[in-house]
Formats: structure tokens, sequence, C-alpha cells
């Protein structure tokens, strides 16, 4: 299969209070293919988020490469970074980062950002009702449960129709009895969508759903017992 994401010789650290630098990842290699689904588990403080956050192009990798769709995103200006990403990544958030002041309607449509108002319009609306909440459309966050705000989460990442879809620890804030619900959500959505899907979970019961999946203490040579996410 084509390869949608191809990481080489990435290394990332972070600057510690003393001064010094301490290493967070350091992955020779790593790959996505176009459509795949993929489990990356990880203790809690491993690095999951920075991988996704460099994956993303909110971080900046000490040195490698990071292609995505055969675009080397570390040559971007900071600019291009933020149109690439909001052109091909979508991202779930573990805290779900909606607006409180905004519809439902109106978060999921903040995650798309080029496109016809009319356009938009439809292609929320459609976004809401494949998660179950066509009846939920001019309701704000406060007035959702926790379940119901993932999945405007869920919408919103998917507005934008990216390429790649980023899921950061997705059912870590919803209850355990919704947590299946919630995966299989994301995963029948992106499967519908063709969208390649990067899922990190501490969770084996979670990863286990998946056919790929990879142990990021594999992958990365840092020892993870002294690295923070």
């Amino acid at each position: 299969m084509t390869a949608l994401v191809n990481i080489h010789d990435l290394k990332k650290s972070f600057t510690q209070p003393e001064g010094g630098k301490l290493l967070v990842l350091d992955i020779s290699e790593f790959q996505i293919a176009k459509g795949e689904q993929v489990a990356m588990i990880g203790q809690s403080g491993g690095g999951k988020t920075t991988l996704l956050h460099l994956i993303a192009g909110l971080l900046s990798p000490d040195q490698g490469s990071i292609q995505i769709d055969g675009i080397e995103t570390n040559g971007l200006s900071e600019e291009g970074r933020d149109r690439f990403r909001a052109e091909t990544i979508g991202y779930v958030f573990q805290t779900f980062n909606l607006l409180p002041a905004f519809t439902a309607i109106e978060n999921v449509r903040l995650g798309m950002a080029f496109g016809s108002g009319k356009h938009q319009h439809a292609r929320a609306g459609d976004l809401l009702a494949r998660v179950g909440l066509q009846d939920r459309f001019n309701y704000r966050p406060g007035q959702l449960s926790v379940g119901q705000q993932q999945r405007v989460a869920i919408a919103r990442s998917l507005a934008g129709r990216p390429k790649l879809l980023l899921a950061d620890e997705p059912t870590a804030n919803v209850d355990p009895s919704s947590a299946d619900s919630v995966l299989e959500l994301i995963r029948d959505t992106c499967h519908e969508e063709e969208v390649s899907l990067l899922t990190v979970t501490h969770d084996m019961q979670i990863a286990s759903r998946f056919d790929r999946i990879e142990k990021l203490d594999e992958i990365n040579q840092v020892d993870h017992t002294t690295a923070s996410s």
C-alpha cells in the first residue's frame, strides 16, 4: 500500500527547568498507509501526544523528516503548516476543545477552513447526523453530555475532509460503557470517508480493536521511564 505518513530519523527533546535537554522521542522509521487504521499503545508520559503534535505540525522536531501525502512538513513556514494541517489533518483531542459559546453545528463548521458557507452547513449537518446528533444541532457544549461532546469533536475533526485523522486517547473522558461506541464511531466514519487513522492510547483493550498495533516503546529508542509526553 502507498504510504500517507513517512517518518524517518525523528528526534524531539524539551528543555528542563534546570536548562538541560530531555530527549522524548527518537524514532528511526514509522509509516502509515493510505486508508490504514493504526493503534499506538504506550504508557502515560511516554511521548504519544508529542508524536501526534509533531505529525500535526503543532510542534517542530529537533531533527528528522515527516512527510504527509508526499509533503515534507518540516520545510513549510508556520503559515504553510497551519494551512496544510487545515486541509489535510483532523485531530480528536482528549479534552474535546469545543468552544462553549458556539452551538454543535457552529463548532463543526469551525473545522472547515475553506469552502462556501452553504456547503459548510450541509457538510456539518451531515456529519452531526452520522454521529447521532441530528437533533442537537443548536445545542451548546454545556447542554450536551460528555459523550455527545465527544461526538461533536469527532464530527468537527472530519469536517475539512482530512486525509489523516489523529486521535489522542479518544475514549479517556467518556465512561467505560461508551468507550466502545465512541471508538467504533471513529473507525467506521474514517472507513466511510477513506481517512487514515492513528489512535494513541494506553489501554490495550482499545488497541486490540485494531488490525495493526504499534508499541511506542518498541519504535522509540528513548527510555520512557524518564520521558514525558
